[in-house]
């Protein structure tokens, strides 16, 4: 897994309008410029915020990529929630399940 490009195509697409326009119009384009599995692309284009936040990409970033994708606060917020119930705890980063070994 590759969390620091994930998070790194997402910060470019909180701080860029033209990266944002780039991924709305062609999203497999712009996450090609990026070292991501295939999971994360997916994860990327759909979006899909519930698997990104188990993956483990930090809830700032999250929560600005969900609002540039169209998502509501609450849809955001449930989104998290239904990531948890759907692929488990979270897989990495600060927000990695308490108690288990990096």
């Amino acid at each position: 897994m590759s969390l620091y490009y994930v998070q790194k195509a997402i910060y470019e697409l909180n701080r860029s309008d033209e990266a944002l326009a780039h991924w709305r119009r062609d999203a497999a384009s712009y996450l090609a410029d990026f070292d991501l599995t295939d999971e994360e692309r997916m994860a990327m284009s759909t979006p899909d915020i519930g698997l990104l936040y188990v993956m483990g990409v930090n809830g700032q970033l999250l929560m600005h990529f969900a609002a540039a994708a169209g998502q509501a606060w609450d849809a955001y917020l449930n989104a998290m929630r239904e990531g948890l119930r759907l692929h488990g705890p979270v897989r990495e980063g600060v927000y990695k399940t308490v108690g288990e070994k990096a």
